[in-house]
Protein backbone atom coordinates (compact mmCIF):
# COMPACT_ATOMS: atom_id res chain seq x y z
CA UNK A 1 0.00 0.00 0.00
CA UNK A 2 1.05 3.61 -0.43
CA UNK A 3 2.22 5.07 2.84
CA UNK A 4 1.04 8.60 3.59
CA UNK A 5 4.13 9.75 5.47
CA UNK A 6 7.75 8.93 5.91
CA UNK A 7 7.73 10.04 9.56
CA UNK A 8 4.62 10.25 11.73
CA UNK A 9 5.15 11.74 15.19
CA UNK A 10 2.52 10.97 17.83
CA UNK A 11 2.40 13.85 20.28
CA UNK A 12 3.41 17.51 20.06
CA UNK A 13 5.27 18.13 23.29
CA UNK A 14 8.83 19.51 23.19
CA UNK A 15 10.24 16.14 22.08
CA UNK A 16 7.72 15.63 19.30
CA UNK A 17 8.07 19.17 18.00
CA UNK A 18 11.87 18.90 17.95
CA UNK A 19 11.64 15.61 16.06
CA UNK A 20 9.38 17.36 13.54
CA UNK A 21 11.94 20.13 13.00
CA UNK A 22 14.78 17.68 12.38
CA UNK A 23 12.77 15.28 10.22
CA UNK A 24 11.20 17.94 8.00
CA UNK A 25 14.48 19.83 7.60
CA UNK A 26 16.00 16.56 6.41
CA UNK A 27 13.44 16.51 3.60
CA UNK A 28 11.25 13.74 5.02
CA UNK A 29 7.48 13.90 4.55
CA UNK A 30 6.54 14.47 8.18
CA UNK A 31 3.38 14.90 10.22
CA UNK A 32 2.56 15.41 13.89
CA UNK A 33 -0.56 13.65 15.20
CA UNK A 34 -1.89 15.28 18.38
CA UNK A 35 -5.10 14.85 20.39
CA UNK A 36 -4.96 18.21 22.16
CA UNK A 37 -3.23 21.59 22.01
CA UNK A 38 0.42 21.70 20.95
CA UNK A 39 2.99 21.89 23.71
CA UNK A 40 2.05 19.00 25.98
CA UNK A 41 2.71 19.86 29.61
CA UNK A 42 4.32 23.14 28.57
CA UNK A 43 0.89 24.73 28.20
CA UNK A 44 0.12 23.72 31.80
CA UNK A 45 3.32 25.28 33.14
CA UNK A 46 3.35 28.86 34.37
CA UNK A 47 7.05 29.71 34.07
CA UNK A 48 10.01 27.88 32.57
CA UNK A 49 13.34 29.03 34.01
CA UNK A 50 15.67 26.17 33.09
CA UNK A 51 15.47 26.07 29.29
CA UNK A 52 18.65 27.44 27.68
CA UNK A 53 18.25 30.81 26.02
CA UNK A 54 15.40 32.00 28.24
CA UNK A 55 16.00 33.21 31.77
CA UNK A 56 12.24 33.07 32.24
CA UNK A 57 9.44 32.36 29.75
CA UNK A 58 5.86 31.22 30.18
CA UNK A 59 5.13 27.65 29.19
CA UNK A 60 2.51 28.79 26.68
CA UNK A 61 4.92 31.21 24.98
CA UNK A 62 7.64 28.58 24.70
CA UNK A 63 5.13 26.04 23.40
CA UNK A 64 3.91 28.41 20.68
CA UNK A 65 7.47 29.27 19.61
CA UNK A 66 8.26 25.56 19.33
CA UNK A 67 5.00 24.85 17.52
CA UNK A 68 5.59 27.52 14.88
CA UNK A 69 9.15 26.30 14.41
CA UNK A 70 8.00 22.68 14.08
CA UNK A 71 5.83 23.59 11.07
CA UNK A 72 8.34 25.91 9.40
CA UNK A 73 9.83 23.25 7.13
CA UNK A 74 6.66 21.63 5.83
CA UNK A 75 5.56 19.33 8.66
CA UNK A 76 1.79 18.76 8.71
CA UNK A 77 -0.22 19.07 11.93
CA UNK A 78 -3.03 16.53 12.36
CA UNK A 79 -5.58 15.98 15.12
CA UNK A 80 -6.31 12.51 16.43
CA UNK A 81 -6.35 10.43 19.60
CA UNK A 82 -4.24 7.35 18.85
CA UNK A 83 -5.61 4.00 20.02
CA UNK A 84 -3.06 1.59 18.52
CA UNK A 85 0.02 1.28 16.34
CA UNK A 86 0.09 -1.70 14.00
CA UNK A 87 3.31 -2.83 12.29
CA UNK A 88 2.75 -3.67 8.62
CA UNK A 89 5.03 -4.48 5.72
CA UNK A 90 7.19 -1.44 5.09
CA UNK A 91 5.83 0.64 7.93
CA UNK A 92 2.95 1.14 10.35
CA UNK A 93 -0.76 1.75 10.55
CA UNK A 94 -1.73 4.24 13.26
CA UNK A 95 -5.37 3.95 14.36
CA UNK A 96 -7.27 6.83 15.98
CA UNK A 97 -10.35 6.93 18.18
CA UNK A 98 -12.44 8.43 15.36
CA UNK A 99 -11.65 5.51 13.07
CA UNK A 100 -9.12 7.41 10.97
CA UNK A 101 -6.08 5.41 9.96
CA UNK A 102 -2.72 6.97 9.16
CA UNK A 103 0.18 5.12 7.54
CA UNK A 104 3.88 5.88 7.78
CA UNK A 105 7.25 4.27 7.19
CA UNK A 106 8.49 5.48 10.60
CA UNK A 107 6.61 6.28 13.80
CA UNK A 108 8.03 8.36 16.66
CA UNK A 109 5.96 8.04 19.86
CA UNK A 110 6.14 11.20 21.95
CA UNK A 111 3.00 11.30 24.08
CA UNK A 112 4.66 11.88 27.45
CA UNK A 113 2.80 11.17 30.66
CA UNK A 114 -0.62 11.78 32.22
CA UNK A 115 -1.18 13.17 35.70
CA UNK A 116 -1.65 10.63 38.46
CA UNK A 117 -4.94 10.81 40.36
CA UNK A 118 -5.36 10.84 44.13
CA UNK A 119 -7.52 7.71 44.06
CA UNK A 120 -10.33 9.23 46.14
CA UNK A 121 -14.06 8.62 45.80
CA UNK A 122 -15.81 10.59 43.03
CA UNK A 123 -12.51 12.02 41.75
CA UNK A 124 -13.51 11.78 38.09
CA UNK A 125 -16.83 13.49 38.79
CA UNK A 126 -15.23 16.46 40.54
CA UNK A 127 -12.99 17.64 37.72
CA UNK A 128 -14.23 21.14 36.93
CA UNK A 129 -16.00 21.35 40.28
CA UNK A 130 -12.98 22.41 42.28
CA UNK A 131 -10.63 19.60 41.27
CA UNK A 132 -7.99 20.53 38.71
CA UNK A 133 -4.71 19.10 37.47
CA UNK A 134 -3.69 22.40 35.83
CA UNK A 135 -3.11 25.50 37.94
CA UNK A 136 -2.32 27.59 34.88
CA UNK A 137 -5.63 26.58 33.29
CA UNK A 138 -7.90 27.06 36.31
CA UNK A 139 -6.11 29.11 38.95
CA UNK A 140 -7.84 32.37 38.00
CA UNK A 141 -11.24 30.86 38.94
CA UNK A 142 -10.21 30.94 42.60
CA UNK A 143 -9.40 34.58 43.22
CA UNK A 144 -9.37 35.42 46.94
CA UNK A 145 -10.19 31.80 47.84
CA UNK A 146 -8.12 29.28 49.79
CA UNK A 147 -6.82 26.39 47.66
CA UNK A 148 -4.96 23.15 48.36
CA UNK A 149 -2.01 21.64 46.47
CA UNK A 150 -1.07 17.99 47.04
CA UNK A 151 2.52 17.01 46.34
CA UNK A 152 6.14 17.77 47.16
CA UNK A 153 7.96 17.85 43.81
CA UNK A 154 8.90 20.66 41.46
CA UNK A 155 5.47 20.82 39.83
CA UNK A 156 3.65 21.07 43.17
CA UNK A 157 5.88 23.86 44.44
CA UNK A 158 6.07 25.84 41.20
CA UNK A 159 2.31 25.74 40.71
CA UNK A 160 1.76 26.72 44.35
CA UNK A 161 3.77 29.87 43.71
CA UNK A 162 1.69 30.53 40.60
CA UNK A 163 -1.57 30.12 42.52
CA UNK A 164 -0.61 32.78 45.09
CA UNK A 165 -1.33 35.50 42.53
CA UNK A 166 -5.02 34.50 42.71
CA UNK A 167 -5.72 32.63 45.96
CA UNK A 168 -5.63 34.31 49.33
CA UNK A 169 -3.98 31.17 50.80
CA UNK A 170 -2.31 28.09 49.35
CA UNK A 171 -1.86 25.02 51.55
CA UNK A 172 0.60 22.36 50.40
CA UNK A 173 -0.13 18.86 51.72
CA UNK A 174 2.76 16.41 51.50
CA UNK A 175 3.24 12.80 52.61
CA UNK A 176 6.81 13.20 53.84
CA UNK A 177 8.72 15.88 55.73
CA UNK A 178 11.17 16.62 52.90
CA UNK A 179 10.55 18.09 49.47
CA UNK A 180 11.48 16.35 46.22
CA UNK A 181 11.98 19.68 44.46
CA UNK A 182 14.89 21.90 43.48
CA UNK A 183 16.36 24.13 46.18
CA UNK A 184 15.26 27.25 44.28
CA UNK A 185 11.64 26.10 44.25
CA UNK A 186 11.78 25.25 47.96
CA UNK A 187 13.19 28.66 48.81
CA UNK A 188 10.47 30.43 46.82
CA UNK A 189 7.75 28.49 48.64
CA UNK A 190 9.20 28.87 52.12
CA UNK A 191 9.50 32.64 51.88
CA UNK A 192 6.02 33.20 50.43
CA UNK A 193 3.65 34.41 53.18
CA UNK A 194 0.57 33.06 51.37
CA UNK A 195 1.78 29.45 51.49
CA UNK A 196 1.32 27.05 54.39
CA UNK A 197 2.94 23.60 54.39
CA UNK A 198 1.40 20.56 56.10
CA UNK A 199 3.80 17.64 56.25
CA UNK A 200 3.28 13.92 56.90
CA UNK A 201 -0.36 13.96 55.84
CA UNK A 202 -2.21 12.27 52.97
CA UNK A 203 -5.62 12.97 51.37
CA UNK A 204 -8.45 10.89 52.82
CA UNK A 205 -11.56 12.25 51.07
CA UNK A 206 -13.01 15.36 49.44
CA UNK A 207 -15.19 17.74 51.42
CA UNK A 208 -18.18 18.95 49.40
CA UNK A 209 -20.55 21.87 49.73
CA UNK A 210 -24.34 21.78 49.29
CA UNK A 211 -23.92 22.09 45.50
CA UNK A 212 -21.61 19.11 45.23
CA UNK A 213 -18.51 21.24 44.65
CA UNK A 214 -15.25 20.91 46.52
CA UNK A 215 -15.16 22.70 49.86
CA UNK A 216 -11.91 21.19 51.11
CA UNK A 217 -10.00 18.02 51.76
CA UNK A 218 -10.00 15.62 54.69
CA UNK A 219 -6.38 14.71 55.34
CA UNK A 220 -4.89 12.01 57.58
CA UNK A 221 -1.65 11.98 59.55
CA UNK A 222 0.66 9.19 58.40
CA UNK A 223 2.00 8.96 61.95
CA UNK A 224 -1.11 9.04 64.17
CA UNK A 225 -3.98 8.33 61.76
CA UNK A 226 -5.83 11.41 63.01
CA UNK A 227 -7.78 13.38 60.39
CA UNK A 228 -8.13 17.10 59.78
CA UNK A 229 -10.74 18.91 57.70
CA UNK A 230 -8.80 21.37 55.57
CA UNK A 231 -10.94 24.02 53.88
CA UNK A 232 -10.28 25.06 50.29
CA UNK A 233 -12.32 25.92 47.21
CA UNK A 234 -10.04 23.91 44.94
CA UNK A 235 -7.65 20.96 45.07
CA UNK A 236 -4.68 20.70 42.71
CA UNK A 237 -2.94 17.27 42.82
CA UNK A 238 0.69 17.11 41.69
CA UNK A 239 1.71 13.63 42.80
CA UNK A 240 3.45 12.32 39.72
CA UNK A 241 2.47 10.95 36.36
CA UNK A 242 2.16 7.71 34.40
CA UNK A 243 3.32 7.07 30.82
CA UNK A 244 0.76 7.69 28.09
CA UNK A 245 1.70 4.51 26.24
CA UNK A 246 -1.58 2.57 26.18
CA UNK A 247 -1.59 2.48 22.37
CA UNK A 248 1.74 0.59 22.42
CA UNK A 249 0.84 -1.91 25.12
CA UNK A 250 0.27 -4.83 22.72
CA UNK A 251 3.69 -4.51 21.10
CA UNK A 252 5.82 -5.79 23.99
CA UNK A 253 8.10 -2.73 24.14
CA UNK A 254 7.17 -1.33 27.58
CA UNK A 255 8.22 -2.16 31.11
CA UNK A 256 5.80 -3.14 33.90
CA UNK A 257 4.90 0.51 34.56
CA UNK A 258 4.23 1.24 30.90
CA UNK A 259 7.41 3.19 30.15
CA UNK A 260 8.76 2.47 26.66
CA UNK A 261 12.11 0.71 26.47
CA UNK A 262 14.54 2.33 24.05
CA UNK A 263 18.28 2.24 23.40
CA UNK A 264 20.47 5.39 23.28
CA UNK A 265 19.38 5.90 19.67
CA UNK A 266 15.73 6.11 20.79
CA UNK A 267 14.99 2.85 18.96
CA UNK A 268 12.49 0.37 20.33
CA UNK A 269 12.78 -3.36 19.65
CA UNK A 270 10.61 -2.84 16.54
CA UNK A 271 12.57 -1.41 13.57
CA UNK A 272 11.21 1.94 12.47
CA UNK A 273 9.41 2.59 15.76
CA UNK A 274 11.02 5.15 18.07
CA UNK A 275 9.96 6.59 21.43
CA UNK A 276 11.15 9.78 23.08
CA UNK A 277 10.68 12.05 26.06
CA UNK A 278 8.86 11.43 29.31
CA UNK A 279 7.17 8.22 28.15
CA UNK A 280 10.49 6.39 27.97
CA UNK A 281 12.33 4.66 30.79
CA UNK A 282 14.82 7.35 31.88
CA UNK A 283 16.12 9.14 34.97
CA UNK A 284 15.51 12.80 34.10
CA UNK A 285 12.26 14.04 32.56
CA UNK A 286 12.74 17.65 31.51
CA UNK A 287 12.11 19.84 28.46
CA UNK A 288 15.80 19.72 27.48
CA UNK A 289 16.00 15.93 27.68
CA UNK A 290 12.83 15.57 25.59
CA UNK A 291 14.17 17.89 22.88
CA UNK A 292 17.45 15.97 22.86
CA UNK A 293 15.55 12.71 22.42
CA UNK A 294 13.55 14.21 19.57
CA UNK A 295 16.64 15.25 17.62
CA UNK A 296 18.25 11.81 18.08
CA UNK A 297 15.12 9.94 16.97
CA UNK A 298 14.63 12.07 13.87
CA UNK A 299 18.25 11.77 12.80
CA UNK A 300 18.14 8.01 13.23
CA UNK A 301 14.84 7.86 11.37
CA UNK A 302 16.56 9.59 8.43
CA UNK A 303 19.39 7.02 8.52
CA UNK A 304 16.88 4.17 8.79
CA UNK A 305 14.93 5.36 5.74
CA UNK A 306 18.03 5.92 3.63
Amino acid sequence: MDLQYEVLIIGSGPGGMTAAIYASRAGLKTAILESSAPGGKLVKTHLVENYPGYNSITGVDLAMKMHNHSLAFGCEYLYGDVTSVEPIEGGFRVHSATGDVFTSKVVIAATGTVERQLGLENEDLLVGKGLSYCAVCDGAFYRNDPVIVVGAGNSALEESIYLTQFADKVTIVMRRDVFRADKAAQDNVERNPKIEIIQKHIPESFLLDENGRIAGLKIKSVETGETIDLLGRAVFPYIGADPASHYLSALGITDEEGYVLVNPEMETAIPGLYAIGDMTQKTLRQIVTATGDGSIAAQNAFKYLH
